[in-house]
């Protein structure tokens, strides 16, 4: 590129910003600050000069980082599943399949998904429930692993041909980090004899206007082009936002809010929503146990009793129960609420009519975390009666959340079934992003649920995952971002 043929007026600090430029010959912009310790205005004012001189560019990029989340780091430190299966079943030679999860030290989920990973690869033969290695030479996954320890270690790797496994398995998070790359065009050298180093002020005072000396001096230039530095002040956490404008919306409609302890007793996060005691979701492997106390006290003694018929021979519901003798015992067992619906539960009792109450309720499972699932989720529970209320004026207030709510119309409506609601419905979307969501359920409260507590009319409820509407209308495609310690996002993401 020619040299400029003109004399080049640049102010002291874009000179010096220009050296630096020129000695590293290509840097990032995050460098330069930290270098001259300019905030981000001043240092876009003087990179100006340089650009509008065609003495340097700049080049905005975006790169992806990578980094281990706590399964990542768990394997890391114990070493991937299919890895701990091998070396168990070296050491072993055959293993029956119900004694290996307590050989590892794992959850059945996860030696469900080393077992799957190893006979898909066929490492491994089962036969009678009998584990023994097929390949008992061979080297599961070492590159993985040997890629996960890199990075738990801090090192710098080449991950690319692991990125779509390391993210598959939710080994990883990504991160999108943007910034802007600086490069001389022309060395420092080349325009030193050209460049004249201009004496700028940014105002006038009123003494030059006094003295007149305000004709001897060059005012800088107002550039309109330079964006001014950013600031971030204080503001409500969005996804908190997001609740407290579905709150109010929900308040705007008429309904009441309705509580419920975090702890409950199984008999209304169970037994009232008509849930069998030997149902398969109340195992240790769905719920939360209390460990001290684990039993607390059951309510008044005509809802056990009514609630205890219901169950055995289906009292006056026309309903033959679930036929098996009913446990006090159970029922007053402690656990972590599962869901909203033991909120609705409680409040049947002295129900008036007609109502519409709502809760967003903190809820917790045991399930696997990953890009849709989280331990402990929020959820937006309601019930609605009337003599008049129909499963139509359900799907209305349904569709009002998908609409309004998580603003998607790509949403379909599908059968399904639930203990305690009949008939019942599933509400999902197809969100471009994420692809299949399911929202939540919802239906009308079957007599078994509703006639201990003295409701004659029909009572409409749904129960739905509200961080997955948030997830749908902010694009968000995993469910850990709502609870994130990144600045950026928690600085930049839409309020509601």
């Amino acid at each position: 590129m020619s040299k400029p043929e003109k004399i080049i007026s640049l102010p002291t600090e874009a000179i010096e910003i220009y050296k630096i430029i020129d000695k590293e010959k290509k840097i990032s912009i995050k460098e330069i600050e930290r270098i001259t310790k300019l905030d981000r205005g001043k240092l876009e004012y003087f990179l100006n000069f340089l650009v509008s001189n065609e003495l340097i560019s700049r080049l905005s990029v975006v790169r992806h980082l990578i980094s281990l989340i706590k399964e990542g780091r768990d394997a890391a430190e114990k070493q991937l599943i299919e890895r701990r299966i091998v070396d168990v079943l070296k050491e072993n030679k055959n293993i029956h399949f119900a004694n290996l999860a307590e050989l590892i030290g794992c959850d059945k989920k996860e030696m469900n998904a080393g077992i799957g990973l190893l006979k898909k690869n066929d490492f491994i033969k089962i036969e009678k429930g009998v584990i023994t290695l097929a390949k008992p030479d061979a080297e599961i996954n070492a590159n993985l692993q040997a890629i996960i320890e890199q990075l738990a270690a801090n090192e710098k790797v080449d991950t690319r041909d692991f990125d779509a496994i390391l993210l598959e398995r939710n080994l990883v998070e990504l991160a999108e980090v943007k910034d802007t790359i600086l490069e001389t065009l022309i060395s420092y050298n080349e325009v030193k004899k050209k460049i004249k180093q201009s004496s700028e002020i940014s105002r006038l005072s009123p003494n030059m206007i006094r003295n007149g000396t305000w004709k001897d001096v060059k005012l800088k230039e107002y550039n309109l082009e330079v964006s001014p530095p950013a600031f971030y002040g204080g503001r409500k956490q969005p996804y908190a936002q997001f609740l407290d404008m579905v709150k109010r919306k929900l308040v705007g409609l008429g309904f009441q809010e309705m509580r419920g302890p975090l702890v409950e007793l199984e008999f209304w996060n169970f037994d009232a929503l008509f849930q069998a005691q030997d149902h398969s979701a109340r195992e240790w492997s769905d719920v939360y146990r209390v460990a001290n106390p684990k039993r607390g006290f059951l309510p008044k003694e005509k809802y056990v009793s009514l609630v205890q018929q219901v169950h055995e021979d289906g009292y006056d519901t026309g309903s033959k129960g679930w036929r098996y003798k009913w446990s006090p015992e159970k029922s007053a067992r402690l656990v972590l609420r599962a869901h909203g619906t033991s909120v609705s539960a409680r409040t049947l009792v002295d129900l008036p009519v007609p109502s519409k109450y709502f809760s967003i309720s903190r809820c917790y499972r045991p399930d696997t975390v990953d890009a849709t699932h989280l331990s402990e989720f929020n959820q937006a529970e309601g019930i609605v009666t009337d003599p008049s209320i129909t499963f139509r004026d359900l799907l209305g207030i349904l569709t009002t959340f998908a609409v309004d709510v998580a603003e998607s119309d790509n949403f379909i409506f599908r059968p399904d079934y639930y203990p305690f609601t009949e008939p019942s419905v599933e509400l999902s979307v197809v969100d471009p992003n994420i692809g299949p969501v399911e929202f939540g359920g919802a239906g009308i409260f079957r007599p078994e649920v509703t006639r201990p507590f003295g409701v004659e009319t029909p009572v409409i409820a749904w129960g739905l995952g509200i961080d997955r509407l948030f997830m749908v209308k902010h694009g968000i495609t995993d469910i850990r971002e709502l609870f994130s310690h990144k600045l950026e996002w928690l600085r930049t993401a839409g309020i509601s």
